[in-house]
């Protein structure tokens, strides 16, 4: 209920606050009339409503309406030569004349300037200055042509007249509109000790300039160079601080102006009232343009220069974004060529390799098959039956020889392309078994001494098939090419953390140093004895490589050789 009260009598409350805002306004402004006068020097009324209808709106015309009706009813009421039907007559149309004219300048500041705040921005603040010319000449045109009607003023004095309302008008919305509307929009002074320093030599400087005037000889320079000495430090407020400081250092000195014109001192005391009128409403309308305009151009500026700092920092995280953008391009490209050129790598290698497999094959799978049908040939025309042993051992050799190459392919077609898989890996059960597949390769009665080491206190990790593989091709060459005395196979196995070392060494026949780079090859035999298919030292290699370890291989003919493993545990 007390709701739905304060929304019906909202208006009404409106009007009255406005009204005699309007009229205390009023009496402030009688407060400084000049003698023998009908005009002020500054019209605050002019500027507090012209500022309450922009922030409240044109609902709030009748305060305007009522106020002004009331403040010229009381100030011509005392008058002697006018009648009281007179009074109202001439009060009743000034208040319609100055209800106009708020209602002209709201309109121009609604649809024209189209902002509230219109100190902003430079071109607004231009256009507020015509409005307030405007509307001020509409308002002083209609009490002016009130008072000639009324023979309140003559003829030759209506121009005067005229002239002195509009300017007192217009001096009075330059003062008071602009710290009103940045009192509403909560513009305040920003504290800092930089600025109350500089706050506190102006008004050092004001008191000093005030002490000057006190002395004698300096006095009646001081008074006329007044306005010229005052204006810098102004222009400083408006250039340094807020619009609501620097209108109010406007406002200050425009009250003392006045003041002290009124008492008959300063620079603007001339031989005629008027005239001196005329003269402070043209230093205050000066100083109040300037401060605003000035104003304006700084906020435009630090606007302006806000936004070039943002573009400069949206810039430069645009070209670090792009930069690092490219960067990560090119190192994409980057990868991608690598990529390539180790995929070229692989295809020319996989390539050679299968050029060399397709021969190797074609050559090593048919050989044991072509001795094979030679050996029946022989054996079906031969009558011996000891030769016939003789031919079927010399078939099983051919047939072994077959089946090892058989499988070396096979370990070398898995290796490629099985994942590698991790297992536990017991080192010890692990060459006893390579061993024991290899205890065929050696005649009875030439059998080879194994000197196995192994030491593994710690849980080791990797792919057993592998190893496996790795280990047969070592250990088998190591039998294979043994010497014909005391053959002897050292393995010593280290597991320390996450490692696996490994070396095998042998007595037996050795590898000529020109061919060591060459033993990882394909299908490369360092020998020319056929025994071996010239994959086994390959398909280590490739193991190795799968498992992300190294091979070392140190040999000499007639002493012997030692193979190097390092193989890191998969996690």
């Amino acid at each position: 209920m007390i709701h739905k009260l304060s929304l019906k009598y909202k208006l009404d409350l409106k009007i009255i606050v406005v009204a005699l805002l309007y009229y205390l306004s009023a009496r402030m402004g009688y407060f400084f009339a000049f003698e023998n006068t009908t005009a002020l020097p500054a019209w605050p009324p002019s500027g507090i409503g012209f500022a309450l209808i922009i922030l409240l709106g044109r609902s709030a015309w009748p305060g305007i309406t009522i106020g002004a009706l009331v403040a010229n009813v009381m100030a011509y009421w005392n008058s002697p030569e006018l009648p009281p039907q007179t009074i109202i007559t001439i009060s009743s149309l000034i208040a319609i004349g100055n209800t106009v004219e708020v209602v002209v300048g709201n309109y121009m500041v609604k649809a024209w300037i189209k902002d509230d705040y219109p100190f902003g921005v430079t071109k607004s603040t231009f256009r507020f200055l015509f409005t307030t010319l405007l509307m001020c000449a509409v308002g002083s045109g209609i009490g002016t042509l009130s008072l000639y009607l009324n023979d309140a003023v003559l003829a030759e004095n209506l121009l005067r007249t005229g002239f002195s309302w509009w300017v007192g008008k217009v001096v009075g919305i330059l003062l008071f509109t602009p710290l009103i509307l940045s009192i509403a929009k909560r513009i305040g002074f920003k504290f800092s000790t930089g600025k109350a320093m500089e706050a506190g030599i102006f008004l050092l400087s004001l008191v000093g300039i005030y002490l000057l005037l006190k002395v004698d000889y300096l006095r009646p320079t001081l008074e006329r160079t007044l306005p010229f000495v005052v204006l810098p430090f102004l222009l400083w407020l408006a250039f340094r601080f807020e619009l609501i400081i620097a209108i109010t250092g406007v406002l200050i000195v425009s009250l003392i102006s006045i003041y002290m014109t009124i008492i008959g001192v300063g620079p603007f005391v001339l031989s005629e009232s008027y005239n001196s009128m005329l003269l402070l409403q043209i230093f205050i309308g000066v100083i109040s343009i300037s401060t605003i305009i000035l104003s304006a151009t700084v906020i435009e500026r630090g606007v302006a220069q806000r936004k070039l700092e943002e573009f400069n920092e949206n810039l430069e995280t645009m070209v670090q974004e792009r930069t690092r953008a490219l960067n990560e391009e090119i190192n994409t490209r980057k990868e991608a060529e690598d990529k390539i050129v180790r995929t070229n790598k692989e295809l020319s290698k996989r390539n050679t390799e299968l050029d060399n497999f397709v021969y190797s094959v074609s050559h090593d799978l048919r050989a044991p098959i072509a001795s094979v049908f030679g050996l029946i040939n022989l054996a079906k025309k031969d009558k011996d039956t000891s030769k016939k042993n003789m031919y079927l051992e010399m078939i099983y050799k051919s047939a072994m020889q077959q089946d090892d190459f058989i499988k070396e392919i096979l370990d070398q077609s898995r290796n490629s392309r099985l994942e590698v898989k991790r297992e536990e890996i017991l080192f010890e059960p692990l060459i006893d078994e390579t061993f024991n597949q290899l205890k065929f390769a050696t005649s009875p009665g030439n059998s080879v001494e194994k000197v196995i080491n192994i030491y593994q206190d710690e849980p080791f990790y990797s792919d057993r098939w592998r190893l496996k593989v790795i280990l047969n091709n070592i250990i088998s060459n190591a039998i294979r090419y043994r010497n014909g005395k005391d053959p002897v196979i050292k393995v010593d196995i280290t597991i320390r953390e996450h490692l696996a070392t490994l070396a095998i060494q042998d007595n037996g026949k050795g590898i000529d140093r020109d061919h060591l780079p060459n033993i990882f090859k394909m299908f490369y035999r360092a020998t020319d004895d056929g025994a071996g298919s010239g994959l086994g030292l390959y398909i280590v290699k490739e193991a190795i490589d799968k498992l992300n370890g190294q091979i070392q291989v140190e040999s000499e003919v007639g002493i012997g050789t030692l193979v190097k493993l390092a193989i890191p545990e998969i996690q």
